[in-house]
Formats: structure tokens, C-alpha cells, sequence
């Protein structure tokens, strides 16, 4: 019996039923869900901070003051409000700095994950709905990518051209698409056999019109969801990228970079390592929270 003939059912009894729509039931699964409240609020701090930069910083994270080097951060004897995390080697504030850090982890992770979205989502697309030959060659072109392990792809690309936040976001993003393309590709294999596109296949729909208004509208939960996981793995890859030098270039405030200068004051001032490795943590954790939360929450049965 469907809901609907249920619900007259219920109405002939008397009993005023009323049915929840998928729209309240996704709302009160995202009430209740513990990970994606989390991620959410996490990813949505660290959004706040970027945006707030200016106001919330209290200094330039590039004016340099020797006389004010190594500052320690407030919990320290010595440390001071003016400049609550400290400073670093070249008098920097170490705050403002972290802060403005946020921008560019942020800027890194959303580019790269549109670059890679739009090269697997082209490869998934096709490959899924056309199959055969277009299905053999996209998988090759996967199996290639999946070989190569995308860290040393990175250092040996950057090597060659040389490091500045451009070429990361282009390289990055050329690197990690394979997860938009093998799960697209399996989810469009699913979708092209279901009855409502055989038959506007049949009613004599164009191929590009199947893709873009009857396959597409149904791949964007999956879209969502790999691409909340993309931005954090294009995160980590970028710190790891700056932390060799051949990310961000200085005197950008990236975290990456910020732990590879305090790196070898790492015995004397931990805290030059640890605040943005705590950064780095906090942002992907919520990434990743938030992906999976609104995986769980998306689905049809309903994770918990």
C-alpha cells in the first residue's frame, strides 16, 4: 500500500494522519545527527574567521618586528594579550597570521575540489552512460591515476615549475579527481537503467539532454558528499606541499608553511608547530564530519 492510499485509508477510519515529507524527515535526521552538527559548526568557525579576517586578526600577519621575535603565546610567563599566540621569528603575529592562514587553506581546498569535480564528473559521466569502449578507456585512465601516488606526482610537478599558490591549485586539482569519477561512474551505470530514463531514451530525448536533466539532478548527493571530502584531502595536500617549500611561497601565511618555518625551533617553541598543526586538524576533522554526516543524513535508509 502506498502512503498515499494509506493516508485515505487512515481517513476513512477517521484518523487524521499526516505524513512527513522527505524535506522534514532529512531536517530531523540533520537534528539528531551528532557528526554533522559537529562538522558543521567546526567548518562554519573556521568559515567565520576567514570571511572576519580583518576584524578578528588585530594585526598584519606580514609586518615583520625583529624587536618583538619569539613572543610567547598568552598561557606562557611570558606571554602577553597584545599578541595572544606569540610571535614568530621575524616578529610576526602569530594570531593574525592563523587567521589569515584560514583564507588560504579555504581558497586551496574550494578550487582544487572544483577543478577535480569538473575533470570527474566529465570522466564518471561519460564513462557510466555510454559505456562500452568510452567505459574501457575512462577506466584505464583511472587505473593510471590511482597508480600514482598523488603526494610525489605533486613534489616532482612543483619541482619542475615551481611552487606558488596557482600552480598548487591547478596541480592539486589534476590530481585528485579519481573519487568524483569512479563513484560517478558507478552511479550513473545505476541511474541510465531505471525506467524514467529508458523512457525519455525512448520519447527520443537527445543524449545531452538525458545527462544534463534527467541523470545529473540525481548524481548531486554524491556530488556534495565527495566533494566535502575532496576539500579536505586538497587541505592536507597543500600543508604537506608547503611544509617541503614547494607550496605556498612565503611570506604568505599558509599553515603548512607556518609549521615548516617553526619546524626547527620545534624543541625550544612548540607552540610554533602546534597551533597551526591544531588548525590543520580542526578544519579537515570538521570537513570530514560534515561529509559524512550529510552522507548519512542524505541517504535513503537513513545511517545513523
Amino acid at each position: 500500500m502506498t502512503p498515499t492510499q494509506q493516508q485515505q485509508f487512515d481517513s476513512g477510519l477517521g484518523l487524521d494522519v499526516v505524513f512527513p515529507t522527505p524535506g522534514q524527515i532529512m531536517g530531523q535526521r540533520m537534528k539528531t545527527h551528532k557528526g554533522f552538527i559537529l562538522g558543521g559548526l567546526m567548518v562554519l568557525i573556521v568559515f567565520m574567521m576567514a570571511i572576519f579576517a580583518p576584524y578578528i586578526a588585530g594585526h598584519d600577519p606580514y609586518q615583520q618586528d625583529l624587536s618583538k621575535r619569539m613572543i610567547s603565546p598568552i598561557w606562557s610567563e611570558k606571554g602577553t594579550w597584545d599578541h595572544p599566540l606569540g610571535t614568530d621569528n621575524m616578529g610576526r603575529d602569530y594570531f593574525a597570521r592563523l587567521v589569515y592562514g584560514s583564507r588560504i587553506s579555504l581558497l586551496i581546498g574550494f578550487s582544487c575540489m572544483a577543478i577535480a569535480a569538473v575533470i570527474g564528473i566529465s570522466l564518471g559521466l561519460t564513462a557510466g552512460y555510454f559505456g562500452g569502449l568510452a567505459d574501457y578507456i575512462v577506466s584505464f585512465i583511472i587505473t593510471v591515476r590511482l597508480a600514482l601516488p598523488a603526494v610525489l606526482v605533486a613534489v616532482a610537478v612543483v619541482a619542475l615549475i615551481g611552487g606558488s599558490t596557482k600552480v598548487v591549485i591547478m596541480v592539486l586539482g589534476c590530481l585528485i579527481w579519481d573519487r568524483f569519477a569512479v563513484i560517478l561512474r558507478a552511479t550513473t551505470q545505476q541511474i541510465r537503467a531505471m525506467d524514467y530514463v529508458q523512457a525519455a531514451q525512448a520519447a527520443g530525448c537527445s543524449v545531452l539532454w538525458l545527462m544534463i536533466r534527467e541523470i545529473m539532478p540525481n548524481l548531486f548527493n554524491s556530488i556534495v558528499i565527495v566533494a566535502t571530502l575532496e576539500i579536505g584531502r586538497a587541505i592536507l595536500l597543500e600543508a604537506a606541499l608547503s611544509f617541503l617549500g614547494m607550496g605556498v611561497q612565503p611570506p604568505i601565511p599558509s599553515w603548512g608553511l607556518m609549521i615548516s618555518e617553526g619546524k626547527d625551533l620545534m624543541l625550544f617553541d612548540p607552540y610554533l608547530v602546534t597551533i597551526p598543526g591544531v588548525a590543520l586538524f580542526f578544519l579537515v576533522l570538521g570537513m570530514n564530519l560534515f561529509g559524512d554526516g550529510l552522507r548519512d543524513v542524505t541517504s535513503p535508509e537513513g545511517r545513523s
